[in-house]
């Protein structure tokens, strides 16, 4: 059975290799894949949403790009969306994700929120040094340690927008991320040098214990992922989650692209992970 797919590519990921890739998979095992350019090319609107071309969409975003919103309105038409765009929006909205973690107890670090970031210097003292990135942000970009209050003068240079910034505690840690992907209930994890970081090189696959992987687990069941990852800190008090991201590189994951091409097949044929946002919207899933 031949599948129908429309790959959302926004401009910051043109380039990259892994969508594009995967496209190429699929249309190898005789699969139809359109690549769609929100932003970048002109498009019929009607035509793209109602015309029945696509069994499912599938969409490589930034947080605020246009691809998500038409990601959304597909959903809404009720055609099959990987992940489900519901979920998406749970994960790219940073402040969201961390309200959501702390109802469902995660483990996650103290947040504060604010869109000046000379806000922070009202943080008590004892929760410095302090990371503080974009609610928005993605790929580690514009990820700041600030020591202090009087360091947010020069923070604030980076950051001009009215964009919300989050600040957390810095973990002690030996500066390394531990990075968890799951491709449809299937986790992979490699360890990769902290953005903060300025000593250390590392980026390897390594094995996941039985707690960090009952923890990606739940993370893909709270937030109704399929295809997703999770940036884990480990620090003195355990594994920390500090960020959560949709349809990420999945880098050092053996045989990848067979995986999510398998990965997004199923979830084509068969309907994506029920989103926790909307209990009357259940699709079983099948494992790979």
């Amino acid at each position: 059975m031949t599948v129908r797919l429309c790959l959302l590519l926004e401009q910051r990921y043109r380039d990259h290799s892994l969508p594009t890739a995967l496209a190429d998979r699929l249309r190898h095992r005789g699969h139809h894949v359109d690549i769609v350019a929100p932003g970048a090319q002109l498009l019929d609107l009607a035509d793209l949403i109602t015309s029945g071309n696509h069994d499912a969409w599938i969409l490589k975003t930034v947080a605020g790009g246009p691809g998500l919103g038409l990601l959304e309105a597909a959903a809404h038409a009720g055609l099959t969306t990987i992940n489900d765009a519901r979920a998406i929006r749970g994960v790219r909205d940073k402040a969201r994700a961390h309200l959501l973690a702390r109802h469902h107890q995660l483990p996650v670090p103290p947040t504060w929120a604010a869109t000046d970031a000379a806000t922070f210097a009202t943080v008590p003292a004892h929760h410095f040094p302090l990371v503080v990135k974009p609610a928005d942000g993605s790929d580690g970009h514009f990820v700041h340690l600030v020591n202090g209050p009087e360091d947010l003068d020069n923070l604030r240079t980076h950051h001009t927008s009215e964009n919300l910034l989050l600040g957390q505690p810095y973990i002690p840690n030996r500066g390394v991320d531990l990075k968890v992907y799951a491709i449809n209930g299937r986790l992979f994890g490699t360890e990769r040098s902290s953005p903060l970081s300025t000593h250390t090189t590392v980026d390897r696959p390594v094995p996941l214990t039985a707690e960090i992987s009952d923890l990606a687990h739940r993370v893909g069941d709270i937030y109704g992922l399929d295809l997703y990852g999770i940036d884990i800190v480990m620090g003195p008090d355990g594994p920390t989650i500090v960020d959560i991201n949709d349809f990420p590189s999945f880098r050092h994951v053996p045989d990848s692209l067979d995986l999510l091409a398998d990965a997004c097949l199923s979830l084509a044929w068969n309907g994506t992970r029920r989103n926790p946002l909307d209990p009357s919207h259940h699709h079983a899933r099948t494992p790979l």
